[in-house]
């Protein structure tokens, strides 16, 4: 049986409309005459959804009972009895409940499309696996249910159903997406403007980077190698010389110019030793490719104008950009440039040269090994072929000139062998020359023997002259060699003395530079040590490229700082001379390591510290706080006890409700103590339970002045997965900073709503606020910022409420309140679907736990 068609309406962010257009799609089939049935679609209230609904068939729902409550998911069964052509299910990241056949609606589906059915679907952006941990930096919320991208890329269809920020926000304002309760936390929270751009900037490149997979199969299936334009993608190559910034600029701008562009840097380092450009210069031009949003390659090759072809063929790249040759008019006589070279076998990729400063001003060759090898044929051929053809030519201008001037022109041919081949073509040029001049140009001809003694004192000088020349150019060739090789390593190690000097730490990036350095495939850092009862065991600590060694054994270099920490490369043997470079590395990720170490040591430290800073400031708070109620207390009590002073019952009910409130007062300071302490000292330990705010609001207002906060509890709040005590401590403490704040008579605002998968509890006063760059500190142990007057409290209130807000779960922060004023919000999980535990409908309060009313 054929497998189903398998279709995704993949939504930016929630509310942009795909259940919509799904089901629009669904009526369009239907009119075609296609047999279309609804499997799942959520509604959630949404008057035109449910409209769409009604005019297509619905398979009825699977009912499942759990934990004493009835629940429905989608009947798989079924929809395969009834066999239609297309199905219609939507929220494919969906958790099923317990008690269902599969955990998941996406694997319902799966057993859907195996029948031969036709499905069409709907998913979020944020519930792709790979996204959920970014999203939820971008959002502050995690997602609970996610969908492994596999899933959704199997699929045969994609469409993105996208909407601007500013067109969601006004849908979510007119109350097109949530219950209009749910609308303002909403749009403070998730539906942020920046959120939403994010979030369609994740859709678009997620989508982007799947046509691209597409368009590579495709291509490959059809065993296609010309470039395909669908995206421009600039390739700029870069040499490590002077004009590199220029043109990476120059080649960010050409990437710029179309939508999408993409910019790849990439150098080709030789595949002999250290790399010709400085790594400090290729280190500095990764970081300016990355801030222009490009990406950095190296590609391992002797042949530049091949590796760069290579390089861009295999990333369907457009153009290729290229820096103006540095040769000059005398190099470039020996050696054509890169761009002559791979113009003409670029085909269809653009080659764009970039001017610079640096133009003809020459170029040092820096190559490792003394002459290359088509220098050493060429010298060859030349120490070989060139005699004779000089002989031939002389010998049909015999005339023409004299025996002096025929030595000169082998001497100049045998110098010319030496500056392009060394030593030995240079000699084997000189002798061939000497004998071509005895046996054509001396007399007696055609013979070797010599008649003047002064013909042999010239060829013997020839001779001795042609291999001396020879003997200086190999020299020089190898002192410029032993020149470039010093100014490498010096610039590499200065590299590292000059990261050691400035503290760099990260080790991934200095495995990086090693392996690029070297040219290798991988690098890694190794430390042996015991594990699994096993004293020789190797553990990774860090390691860059693709397959690195898992122990020293498997490395083709290797470098011991110690016994037990080894540097591993892989890729190629390297040369002896390379030692001194590696071993530098080596002994450079060593002193990182330990700085590491002492980092975390440090940070141990830094806590106890710390430590010892709350300890001293508890010290100089409750030297007041804590002083003030008990000499309240005192004078209270001391008042009472006296026999001299007849006192009124008036005047005793004041002060023994003086002392109760003094003694209130102590008992809030002296549990907020404790409760920092055990935050301090990481000893909090929940025990969670699912429990509706029904239960926890009014315990936590207990204690807080009548009619001083409204609360206002939507129908539909989902119970949380929480400590009960912890929270009723955060919510009282955060309730009575609001009051402490609040102008006289005018109530704080207690809200909450439901988002996905958490509970938002929204306390809003009207006071003062708090500046933009102090509201992370007001957190912070014994903090008033001002913001109380003396005696209130040493300022532990918010911080303990955040430390328990943390441990279970959730979070604390502030914000501004509209029309003035703070704003504190405090997250907690929601409890499972099913729980049972819930808010009664209509919960509303008046203050503490006064005036309720529960219809």
């Amino acid at each position: 049986m054929a497998r189903g068609m398998f279709r995704v309406y993949l939504g930016a962010a929630p509310g942009v409309g795909k259940t919509y257009a799904m089901l629009g799609e669904g009526h369009r089939r239907a009119d075609r005459g296609t047999d279309v049935v609804v499997g799942f679609v959520e509604c959630h209230g949404r008057v035109l959804t449910e409209q769409l609904v009604a005019g297509l068939e619905v398979v009825p729902r699977r009912t499942i009972e759990y934990r004493g409550r009835t629940f429905t998911e989608m009947d798989v069964d079924a929809i395969i009895r009834r066999r239609p052509e297309q199905v219609l299910v939507d929220e494919i990241a969906h958790t099923n409940v317990p008690g269902s056949r599969n955990a998941k609606r996406w694997q319902d589906v799966e057993e859907l499309l195996d029948a031969g059915i036709d499905v069409i679907t709907t998913v979020n952006i944020q519930h792709l696996e790979s996204l959920n941990d970014v999203v939820e930096a971008i959002t502050g919320v995690r997602q609970r249910e996610t969908i492994p991208d596999e899933v959704v890329r199997r699929a045969d269809q994609i469409e993105l159903r996208d909407m601007s920020p500013e067109a969601l926000r006004r849908r979510l304002a007119h109350g097109n997406v949530y219950p209009p309760e749910k609308v303002d936390a909403a749009l403070a929270n998730y539906f942020r403007a920046g959120n939403l751009t994010a979030l369609r900037e994740l859709a678009l490149l997620w989508l982007a980077d799947r046509v691209d997979e597409g368009l590579a199969r495709y291509r490959a299936e059809h065993d296609i190698t010309a470039a395909w334009p669908a995206r421009e993608r600039v390739v700029v190559a870069l040499t490590g010389g002077p004009e590199g910034e220029t043109v990476l600029r120059r080649a960010a701008r050409i990437a710029a110019r179309g939508a999408g562009g993409e910019l790849l840097a990439v150098h080709v380092a030789s595949g002999d030793g250290l790399a010709a450009a400085p790594p400090q210069t290729l280190a500095r031009l990764r970081a300016l490719v990355e801030s222009l949003g490009g990406t950095y390659h190296q590609v391992v090759g002797d042949d530049v104008p091949t590796a760069l072809l290579d390089f861009a063929s295999g990333v369907n790249a457009t153009q290729l950009v290229l820096g103006s040759s540095r040769r000059n008019r005398f190099q470039h006589l020996f050696r054509p440039d890169v761009a002559t070279v791979l113009t003409p076998r670029s085909g269809d990729i653009d080659v764009h040269l970039v001017t610079h400063e640096q133009i003809g001003k020459g170029r040092l060759q820096t190559s490792r090994t003394p002459l290359s090898r088509r220098r050493i044929i060429g010298s060859w051929i030349l120490a070989l072929v060139g005699p004779p053809v000089l002989t031939l030519l002389l010998t049909a201008t015999r005339d023409a000139h004299t025996l002096t001037l025929q030595v000169l022109l082998f001497l100049a041919l045998a110098v010319a062998n030496a500056l392009v081949g060394g030593i030995a073509p240079a000699a084997v040029s000189a002798v061939l020359g000497s004998l071509l001049l005895n046996y054509f140009f001396t007399p007696p001809l055609h013979t070797l023997t010599i008649n003047e003694s002064q013909n042999v004192v010239a060829l013997v000088i020839f001779v001795v002259i042609a291999v001396a020349v020879a003997i200086v150019v190999d020299l020089a060739a190898r002192r410029s060699s032993q020149a470039a090789r010093a100014k490498a390593e010096a610039a590499t190690l200065s590299t590292l003395a000059g990261n050691a000097l400035r503290g760099s730490d990260a080790l991934e990036s200095l495995l990086g530079q090693a392996r690029e350095t070297f040219g290798m495939a991988s690098a890694a850092l190794l430390e042996r040590g015991p594990a699994d009862g096993i004293d020789d065991q190797w553990k990774v600590l860090g390691s860059v490229g693709t397959d690195p060694a898992r122990a020293p054994a498997e490395a083709d270099a290797d470098a011991a700082v110690t016994d037990s920490l080894v540097l591993a490369l892989t890729g190629r043997v390297l040369p002896a001379s390379d030692r001194r470079v590696l071993e530098a590395f080596a002994e450079y990720l060593a002193v990182v390591l330990e700085r590491r170490r002492l980092a975390e040591q440090a940070g141990r430290a830094g806590k106890l510290a710390e430590g010892n800073r709350i300890r001293t400031a508890l010290l100089a708070a409750v030297s007041h706080d804590l002083r003030t109620p008990l000499a309240a207390v005192k004078a209270a009590v001391s008042s009472l006890r006296q026999t001299d002073v007849e006192l009124s019952e008036e005047d005793q009910a004041e002060l023994l409700a003086g002392i109760e409130e003094s003694a209130d007062r102590l008992d809030r300071l002296v549990a907020n103590l404790l409760d920092m302490s055990r935050i301090q000292a990481e000893a909090v330990r929940p025990m969670l339970r699912d429990v509706s705010l029904d239960e926890v609001v009014p315990a936590a207002l207990i204690g807080v002045p009548p009619r001083s906060v409204k609360v206002v509890l939507p129908e539909d709040l989902p119970a949380v997965r929480v400590d009960t005590g912890l929270v009723e401590r955060a919510v009282a403490n955060v309730v009575e900073n609001a009051v402490r704040h609040n102008p006289p008579g005018e109530p704080v605002l207690l809200t909450a709503s439901a988002l996905r998968d958490q509970v938002e509890i929204r306390v809003a006063d009207r006071g003062p606020g708090v500046p933009d760059e102090s509201k992370d500190h007001i957190f912070e142990p014994f903090q008033r910022l001002g913001d109380a007057p003396a005696g209130t409290g040493v300022g532990l209130g918010l911080a303990v409420a955040r430390g328990f807000a943390e441990a279970n779960g959730g979070t604390l922060y502030a914000e501004d309140t509209p029309a003035g004023g703070l704003t504190m919000v405090l997250t907690l999980p929601a409890a499972e679907a099913g729980s049972g535990a819930g808010t009664p409908p209509g919960t509303t309060y008046g203050s503490g736990d006064t005036d309720r009313t529960a219809p």
